[in-house]
């Protein structure tokens, strides 16, 4: 594993919480940051495992001291609070975090806990089959870099929850936003939920979505972002091109 440049870890749906007993996740890290600097790994994915925070939050300060750009959680229970970030630990500096399918015990605030264990360096957000899409916004901080978020396959997150998601002015360097398979209606409640979210992407992907070409005739119009010059609606049901999509 030392000269491994990808590792991919999956544990079979156990839970880790043993392991509380056999490390310390409050030691301090500094002692293993040689070790930890040897490895070349740069992308990382752990998966299918039960994870008390406390021994997550250890696992990301040791990996504070690594190479490691891409970290990719899959299938993942996390049980507890995590703990707030020590006055001399450092951030990790990834480029790339993408979850699928991971559950937090903290519901709404999971990623203002997650975000401040990170350096504002990221540049790259995944957040698929979320079991609560929805952040705690006051609690967030904005990601200064961030430049990609994909927020597909939540099917339940609509485009209500879209406003909620997307953290007003959370993401001022945001270019691409992937919606897929989100429940999003109409392009126009789209355009509506980016307006009031701040949010202004030159690439949208809504497709696998069940769209209809007409809003609501009570809705107000949308005046898409000139910065848009992407738009995919692939299977997206639509017969028609709607009216008011950005030229």
């Amino acid at each position: 594993c030392v000269s491994a440049v990808e590792v991919e870890i999956r544990v079979g749906g156990l839970s880790l919480e043993p392991f509380l007993t056999r490390v310390d996740p409050d030691a301090d890290p500094r002692q293993y940051a040689d070790t930890v600097k040897a490895l070349r790994v740069r992308r990382l994915t752990v998966g299918a495992a039960q994870v008390p925070a406390q021994l997550l939050v250890g696992a990301l300060r040791v990996l504070a001291y690594s190479r490691l750009q891409e970290l990719t959680l899959e299938d993942l229970e996390i049980t507890g609070t995590m703990p707030p970030l020590p006055l001399e630990a450092t951030g990790l500096a990834l480029s790339s975090l993408r979850l699928r399918n991971v559950s937090w015990a903290t519901g709404r605030s999971w990623l203002a806990e997650l975000q401040q264990w990170l350096k504002p360096g990221l540049k790259v957000l995944s957040i698929a089959q979320a079991h609560s899409p929805a952040f705690s916004c006051e609690q967030v901080r904005a990601f200064p870099a961030l430049t990609s978020l994909d927020l597909s396959d939540n099917p339940g997150l609509g485009e209500r929850g879209l406003i909620a998601a997307l953290c007003p002015h959370k993401f001022p360097a945001l270019q691409n936003l992937a919606l897929r398979n989100t429940g999003m209606e109409t392009p126009t409640g789209v355009c509506a939920a980016l307006t009031a979210a701040g949010v202004q992407p030159h690439s949208l992907d809504l497709s696998h979505n069940s769209l209809r070409a007409t809003a609501n005739p009570s809705a107000p119009r949308c005046m898409w972002s000139s910065a848009l010059n992407s738009l995919n609606l692939s299977f997206a049901g639509l017969e028609q091109v709607p009216k008011g999509l950005p030229a």
